[in-house]
Formats: C-alpha cells, sequence, structure tokens
C-alpha cells in the first residue's frame, strides 16, 4: 500500500476543490499523454532536495527511503510531479513533502483526501 503525493508549480489554489481540478487539468495535460515531458528546473531542484533527505530507491541500502518507486524524478511530468510513499512512513514523509514544497513556492496537494497540503 502507498501514500501518494502531488507537487506543481503555479499559484496556490483558491481551496481544495480548485486545487482538485487544477490537479486533474494537470494529469490530463502532462502524464496521460502517452508523451514523456522532462521535469522541469523547478521540479527537478524539488526532487533533488527531498533526495537529500532520504535517498532513491535503487540507491536504499539501508531501507530507510520512502519513496515506493524510482528513480523519484521518474514520477515527474513537466511542471508535475506526481509519487508513492510508502505507507508506514506517509506521515513524516509527507509533512516534508509539504514543507519542502511551500518553502520552494510550489503547491502540495493529496488527492487521498482531496485537500491542499502546507
Amino acid at each position: 500500500m502507498s501514500y501518494d503525493l502531488a507537487v506543481w508549480e503555479g499559484r496556490r489554489p483558491a481551496d481544495d476543490t480548485a486545487a482538485g481540478e487544477m490537479f486533474h487539468d494537470l494529469c490530463n495535460r502532462y502524464m496521460h499523454t502517452g508523451v514523456k515531458h522532462p521535469p522541469t528546473d523547478r521540479i527537478a531542484e524539488y526532487v533533488a532536495v527531498l533526495l537529500e533527505r532520504w535517498p532513491d530507491l535503487a540507491e536504499d541500502e539501508d531501507d530507510v527511503s520512502p519513496w515506493s518507486t524510482g528513480p523519484l524524478i521518474g514520477e515527474a511530468e513537466g511542471p508535475l510531479i506526481y509519487f508513492p510513499m510508502r505507507y508506514s512512513m506517509a506521515d513524516e514523509a509527507s509533512a516534508y513533502v509539504a514543507q519542502v514544497a511551500s518553502s520552494m513556492g510550489l503547491v502540495c496537494y493529496d488527492p487521498q483526501v482531496q485537500q491542499l497540503r502546507s
């Protein structure tokens, strides 16, 4: 079981409903096209910050990484990254993921509960 979060570039939506609509729009434009979109510089920088804290899955010799897939940057499509985390580490990792996104001016959205994170 995993816990998924989405992080993207752009203005913070006015509310959770608008965030959900924006998330679905971004998925349709970038993830469901059959075309690989390279991550934007800001998303690549964001992923690099996350990997400073926890290693990429392929490099996780001590089983400390919360990521469920790897390489983590592979989950990025243009200005969006939608990635799964191990459920057992979701509380700690999702709090950090959201805090880093906020500090970098990115939007963090939890599609499971359909809410913005900060």
